[in-house]
């Protein structure tokens, strides 16, 4: 396991958009097999869409070197589930991997150096992070302003947090508040053969860039980087579906309208160390 003594930080590495050719290259990486024989990944290539899982994936291979000490926040099984070559590479290029998570999933996760069983609110550690991430967790999180302000207190000065969720008015989002919790898992296993094991209760309260600037920004935070990123994956399973849904994608970047289903990333730098705001 990679040591645990913290090195003298250095700068943060740059923290851009992901370009396309950072994408592409993902993307070839990630279905080299089934780009041969699956129709989904050769219909998505075909229309050069990237999911958001992509520029996810992306934006934190970025910000991961060999001196980082990362935290990935409720982890469970996998930190990219549709990308374990990725989560392998980058386990072992960071210096330290930290999981935390409140579900038993947790003790599934095959890259993290070290797992967590418990809330973030909760973790004491001596040690700070380079690098938090958080994906597909913020709608989730019931508390933000206790969950941002633990964060931003594990985060070093020049830390980033990486923040990957829905958005709060994608159709999707609003549905899941809309419907019972009991049914979401089976909605879920009809458009994405999702287990049940991986569905959990929403709550969807910083899940725009205004809240996520709010609760960021006021203890000693910038934001250094905000996508909104079009998710053409509610009717991926279904070859029609997928298809229309990526023509429809299309059209409306034609016409320069954002397509309806949607999903934020924020980047969120800590600039100072302060014992008012982020109680270091």
């Amino acid at each position: 396991m990679p040591s645990q003594s913290q090195s003298k930080p250095g700068p943060p590495p740059a923290i851009t958009p992901p370009s396309l050719a950072t994408l592409e290259q993902i993307f070839q990486v990630k279905y080299a097999e089934a780009l041969k024989t699956a129709w989904s990944p050769r219909m998505r290539w075909r229309f050069r869409y990237f999911s958001p899982e992509e520029h996810y994936e992306a934006l934190v291979a970025q910000a991961v070197t060999p001196n980082t000490h990362w935290l990935d926040v409720g982890c469970g099984r996998f930190m990219f589930p549709s990308n374990p070559s990725l989560a392998q590479t980058l386990a072992q290029r960071c210096r330290r991997l930290v999981g935390v998570d409140p579900d038993a999933t947790i003790q599934e996760n095959p890259y993290v150096h070290e797992k967590v069983q418990g809330l973030i609110t909760d973790y004491q550690p001596q040690e700070r992070f380079d690098l938090i991430t958080l994906r597909m967790v913020a709608e989730h999180v019931t508390d933000p302003e206790a969950t941002v302000s633990r964060i931003v207190d594990l985060l070093r000065p020049g830390g980033r947090a990486i923040v990957y969720t829905v958005f709060k008015w994608s159709p999707a989002a609003v549905l899941a508040r809309a419907v019972p919790f009991g049914a979401h898992h089976a909605i879920k296993r009809v458009l994405w053969s999702s287990e049940e094991k991986d569905t959990f209760p929403v709550a969807i309260l910083m899940n725009t860039r205004a809240t996520l600037d709010r609760l960021f920004g006021s203890r000693a935070c910038v934001e250094r980087l905000f996508l909104y990123l079009d998710d053409c994956r509610v009717l991926g399973r279904f070859r029609l579906g997928m298809a229309s849904e990526l023509s429809l994608w299309r059209l409306l970047r034609t016409v320069g309208l954002r397509y309806p289903e949607l999903c934020i990333v924020g980047v969120y730098e800590k600039t100072v160390t302060s014992d008012v705001r982020t109680g270091a």
